[in-house]
């Protein structure tokens, strides 16, 4: 079990603890930051009730994400905030605190199997069937929910179509050929890649939502859209691609995935995982993301991911565009924000805190570097030939 996760909180901490005054012990942590409670500063934190300082020492991220949600608190500049704290590694600071909690979560997510077969529809209706109508607001017009490619790109909308093709480039796509996606959100990269490349497409999800959207988006093209796992599938593809779901199977589920996955890529085929990385291992998932965003979620490492491709695939390209999502994450927070006054009367304030929140905290986590956007090609070893990556 990792014990470098629980840094003893400092001496003058537990000086502070004794006297159980919560306010100075986390102000002395979040100056670590150079963040203040109630300072002039953008992303300074402007408490509202004093029962957030207790509830975020005892309950850590969850009860800091909990108290915003119901005012406690406010921030002027929250991505800037979620920045400072992140590269500031805050959150193991606190850590010594929380510690009872975090143990538990560690064993139950690394003990217990979360994402599997049984448990694998959660995510979909928990997060994915909150409403096409907060997608369609938020998302460019191909709906995609992933890292935009803002190389070339200075709008939302160029930087998805950019990324749809730049997979499909990478893929090097042929027409006539046939292509698997695990996790195929709203049909935006099959209609892309069947319009634009000519190939036949097959995908899976997990969402009843997104099924029915996708099926009317792909109407007249070569593409089935089905729900199901991604492990019931049979058949032979020449290419494979994955966009946005990797952080949904689990590290007790990856061999498995890699494994489906080499078992359906035709010999000479190429496969492209597009995911989230975290630039270090960790065994816990923020408690907050996981109970209010993705349940079950988690990210890769490079280590995880180099663990198990050894010896089932060869790598042939890794690519990291990471801070291009603390954008995408802005532009989706703007059009949300914009479209909330038509969106308001199905949902409630606290449920408006709760995605601002979620948007900013992702922006920062991109944007301190913790979090990384990896697209790995691959291939089977009898495949041929040189790979010329694409940028």
């Amino acid at each position: 079990m990792a014990h470098h996760h629980f840094e003893s909180p400092q001496t003058g901490l537990l000086k502070s603890a004794r006297k159980n005054n919560s306010p100075s012990i986390l102000a002395e942590i979040a100056a670590h930051a150079e963040v203040q409670f109630n300072g002039d500063k953008p992303w300074d934190i402007q408490v509202n009730d004093d029962r957030f300082y207790r509830r975020v020492l005892t309950q850590g991220s969850l009860g800091f994400g909990e108290s915003y949600m119901d005012k406690m608190w406010d921030c002027r500049a929250l991505d800037v905030l979620f920045t400072r704290l992140l590269s500031a590694d805050v959150e193991k600071k606190l850590g010594g605190w929380v510690k009872v909690r975090l143990v538990s979560e560690i064993i139950r997510q690394n003990l217990f199997n979360l994402q599997s077969r049984a448990r694998a529809y959660q995510v979909g209706e928990k997060h994915y069937d909150a409403g096409n109508d907060i997608f369609e607001a938020m998302l460019d017009p191909t709906m995609s929910y992933s890292c935009g490619y803002w190389a070339n790109a200075d709008n939302l909308a160029d930087a998805q179509l950019a990324k749809l093709d730049l997979v499909c480039r990478k893929l090097a796509l042929q027409p006539g050929e046939t292509v698997f996606e695990i996790g195929c959100g709203w049909g935006g990269f099959a209609r892309y890649a069947a319009e634009n490349y000519g190939v036949e497409v097959y995908g899976v999800t997990i969402s009843k939502e997104q099924q029915k959207l996708a099926q009317q988006r792909c109407i007249g093209l070569p593409v089935t859209i089905d729900l199901k796992d991604y492990r019931e599938v049979n058949g032979h593809f020449d290419k494979i691609v994955s966009i946005g779901m990797f952080e949904h199977v689990g590290p007790k589920n990856y061999s498995d995935y890699f494994d489906t996955a080499s078992r359906l890529l035709s010999k000479d085929g190429l496969f492209l995982l597009h995911t989230i990385g975290s630039y270090e291992t960790v065994f816990k998932v923020d408690a907050w993301i996981d109970r209010y965003i993705f349940p079950n979620g988690k990210l890769p490492s490079v280590k995880e991911l180099g663990k198990v491709l050894d010896h089932r695939f060869v790598l042939e390209d890794w690519h990291n565009f990471g801070p291009d999502y603390d954008v995408t994450l802005l532009h989706w927070w703007q059009q949300f924000d914009q479209a909330w006054p038509t969106l308001a009367p199905h949902y409630d304030e606290r449920f408006y805190r709760m995605w601002k929140y979620y948007l900013h905290a992702c922006a920062g986590f991109f944007r301190s570097k913790k979090g990384q956007l990896w697209q790995l090609v691959l291939s089977k070893r009898g495949r041929p030939g040189v790979y010329r990556s694409v940028r």
